[in-house]
């Protein structure tokens, strides 16, 4: 294949915090009809206290995806540095961020979720639509071996998130409370509609894996005619994937969803010690694997935006020369 790529109609990626926000900041370079869904199960910081306080959506990964919708010019980089700025001081309005309490007063003012975002988005001039998993409040469960390091092989259950995302053992497997949370309608509208799907980056077990545990939204996934790409981290995270080898991560994502059909497996060149045992593993499920230089450069933690939109844009367009690692 020559010339420039074909690129998709409509994408929609899923995830939260810093990995989605990496993801967004590339895709909205590269399409022009781009959906978030984000995950909001965060029992910490400014967004649990907001959750707590008012009985809300927690707002904080919802806020980081606005942001980094925010386009490149004056005005998109001046709004994504108000909405991310976090009040200091000693008083009650210590910690939070500026953003999270500007969508919760659009909440207010509103009474409806979706439309306060999609407010937000207007204002920020965003390069895409933010949308959370579910309308509904839910807490973050987890299976963990090891939890109390005095017992290493004892199993018990770990709730809310930022507890999920810091427990000492091993999760094996998580839930949501209630299971049966309903989708946001919205976002199911947007992942049957769409051209590709992108899962990942970001914390497997709290922003990933938690969109697999709606059951509409992971219905939605498994029914959609779209492509599915799966961006792997660049590394293990502690305290919820110690030890995980990259063919691990899309083990557990299978478990959560054992129907959802992946086209594509994107990673850093640097971060698979062993491409052919990932290749293989990744055949058995029909998904193709493709190794580029996407981190930052001498980051281990970090995905750079400008790199991995240029590896979305050739997966996307099916770039002959880019798509298997070979």
């Amino acid at each position: 294949m020559t010339g420039q790529p074909i690129l998709p109609d409509a994408v929609v990626a899923l995830g939260g915090g810093h990995g989605l926000s990496a993801s967004l900041a590339a895709l909205r370079r590269v399409v022009d009809d781009l959906t978030a869904v984000v995950t909001v199960a965060d029992n910490g910081g400014s967004s649990g206290r907001l959750r707590e306080e008012f009985g809300v959506l927690p707002p904080g990964d919802l806020r980081m995806a606005l942001a980094a919708l925010c386009g490149d010019d004056e005005w998109g980089q001046t709004w994504a540095k108000v909405l991310q700025h976090r009040f200091a001081g000693e008083g009650e309005m210590k910690g939070h961020s500026l953003g999270n309490l500007l969508i919760v007063a659009l909440w207010e003012q509103l009474g409806e979720h979706v439309d306060g975002l999609d407010w937000v988005g207007r204002l920020l001039d965003a390069r895409g639509r933010v949308l959370p998993m579910t309308l509904a409040g839910v807490d973050l469960c987890a299976e963990v071996i090891g939890h109390d390091p005095t017992q290493r092989d004892a199993r018990s259950t770990v709730r809310g998130q930022v507890q999920v995302a810091t427990t000492p053992g091993r999760i094996t497997s998580v839930s949501l409370d209630p299971a049966t949370a309903p989708a946001c309608p919205e976002a199911v509208a947007a992942v049957l509609a769409a051209d590709w799907i992108v899962l990942g980056p970001g914390s497997w077990y709290s922003s990933v894996i938690p969109h697999l545990l709606v059951p509409e939204l992971r219905q939605a996934l498994v029914e959609t005619d779209a492509k599915i790409l799966v961006v792997l981290n660049l590394g293990e995270q502690k305290g919820e994937t110690d030890g995980y080898a990259p063919e691990d991560h899309v083990a557990a994502l299978l478990e959560h969803a054992p129907g959802l059909r992946i086209h594509t497996v994107l990673a850093d060149v640097a971060s698979v010690p062993d491409p052919v045992a990932l290749e293989g593993a990744l055949g058995t499920h029909g998904a193709q694997l493709v190794l580029a230089e996407v981190a930052v450069a001498g980051s281990t933690t970090q995905h750079d935006p400008v790199r991995l939109a240029d590896a979305y844009a050739r997966i996307f367009g099916g770039v002959e020369s880019f798509a298997p690692w070979r």
